[in-house]
C-alpha cells in the first residue's frame, strides 16, 4: 500500500492509538518510515526507501500523493475488512494491491489502460465455493461517466493474461478470463454509476458484484451519509 493513516494501522496492528503513534516514532527513529499531517483526519505513516528494503520491496519511496489520499484510505479499509473476514482467513486469501501490479508493468500502461485497485486471489483447494479464483477490485467514491465505467468493466472481465505479461497474451481467445468476477466498493455517490454500467454489460454484467464501502472507508470530511459495509466473500 502507499500509505494507512493512523487509526488504520492500529486497526490493522489490533492496538489502541497511544500504542500505534510509539510504533510509528520507532520507525522513524531508525529511518524505517516517515509520517505527518497530509490532509483531513490523523496522520499518515509510509515505508522510506530503507522500509522498503527491509521489507524486500522495489517501489520507489514517496509519501501518498495528497490528490488521492480520499481514495488510498478507502482502498486500505476495504483491504482491512477484507482481511477481517473469516472467510478470507480460512481461504489464505492474498490481496495483491496496485502498487504491485503497477511494478510488474514496469510503466508500459497505455493512457487508456486500465489497471484494478487491487486484485484478491482465492487459491485453489479452499473450502470457498470460489476456491482458485482471481477477482478485480474496483473502490469508487466519485463517479466516472456511465461509458468509462462500462469499458473498464469489460476490460477486466475480458483480460486473460497477468499484468506484466506480452501484448499477445493480455485477450486470448479460448482462454478463461483472468478475473472471475469484479468486486465494485462504492460510496452512494458512484453506486448509480456503476450500476447502470453494469447494467449495459448484459449477460457479462452477472460478473460484476457491487458492494458498500465501509463506513471507514471515508476521510473526516467526507464520511456524512454512508451506509453500512457489506464486504464480499463475508455473506456467502
Amino acid at each position: 500500500m502507499y500509505g494507512v493513516q493512523l487509526d488504520q494501522l492500529a486497526e490493522l496492528l489490533h492496538v489502541n492509538l497511544r500504542q500505534a503513534r510509539s510504533l510509528i516514532r520507532t520507525w522513524s527513529d531508525r529511518g524505517l518510515a516517515a509520517s505527518g499531517i497530509l490532509g483531513p483526519g490523523s496522520s499518515w505513516v509510509w515505508l522510506t526507501r530503507l522500509g522498503l528494503q527491509v521489507c524486500g520491496l522495489r517501489y520507489a519511496p514517496a509519501p501518498p500523493a495528497l490528490p488521492r489520499l480520499a481514495h488510498i484510505r478507502a482502498t486500505a479499509a476495504v483491504r482491512l475488512a477484507l482481511e477481517a473476514a473469516p472467510a478470507y482467513r480460512a481461504n489464505r486469501a492474498h490481496w495483491r494491491s496496485e502498487r504491485r501490479l503497477r511494478s510488474k508493468l514496469g510503466g508500459r500502461l497505455g493512457a487508456r489502460d486500465h489497471l484494478p485497485d487491487a486484485e484478491v486471489h482465492w487459491p485453489d483447494g479452499g473450502p470457498a465455493s470460489w476456491a482458485g479464483e482471481c477477482w478485480a477490485i474496483e473502490v469508487e467514491l466519485t463517479p466516472k461517466t456511465i461509458s468509462r465505467t462500462t469499458a473498464i468493466m469489460r476490460e477486466l472481465l475480458a483480460r486473460t493474461g497477468d499484468y506484466g505479461c506480452v501484448a499477445a497474451e493480455m485477450r486470448v481467445a479460448g482462454v478463461p478470463p483472468r478475473h472471475a468476477r469484479a468486486i465494485y466498493l462504492c460510496s452512494p455517490a458512484a453506486a448509480g454509476t456503476v450500476t447502470k454500467a453494469r447494467q449495459a454489460l448484459g449477460g457479462q454484467g452477472a460478473r460484476v458484484e457491487i458492494r458498500e464501502l465501509p463506513p471507514t472507508a471515508y476521510l473526516p470530511d467526507a464520511a456524512a451519509g454512508t451506509g453500512s459495509s457489506a464486504i464480499p466473500g463475508t455473506g456467502r
